[in-house]
């Protein structure tokens, strides 16, 4: 799972703990880690949701300004299903 440059220090003070992903199918799984500089998040739950159910709220917590930024880097191809990731980062030390 990546994360534009200017997420990433937000999600590893654990300040962003979402993000909204409209792919075809699920590409990250419940319980794995994905790197992220030094250290790797965990996905804590995976949602399939409506495109309704993004708000102006959960794109803040996600880390964007609005829903309308949030959608500029939400959508990878062609997918049309939107998933509500949550997540935690881990340091290079934690969970070793």
């Amino acid at each position: 799972m990546q994360f534009t440059k200017r997420l990433r220090e937000p999600i590893k003070n654990g300040e962003i703990t979402t993000s909204i992903r409209i792919w075809q199918r699920p590409r990250v799984k419940v319980g794995h880690r994905y790197n992220l500089d030094e250290g790797h998040i965990v996905v804590d739950r995976l949602n399939l949701i409506g495109f309704e159910d993004i708000t102006p709220r959960l794109a803040r917590e996600s880390g964007f300004s609005g829903v309308a930024d949030l959608l500029k880097v939400a959508r990878h191809g062609a997918g049309r299903n939107v998933y509500l990731v949550t997540f935690h980062y881990e340091g290079p030390s934690e969970g070793a």
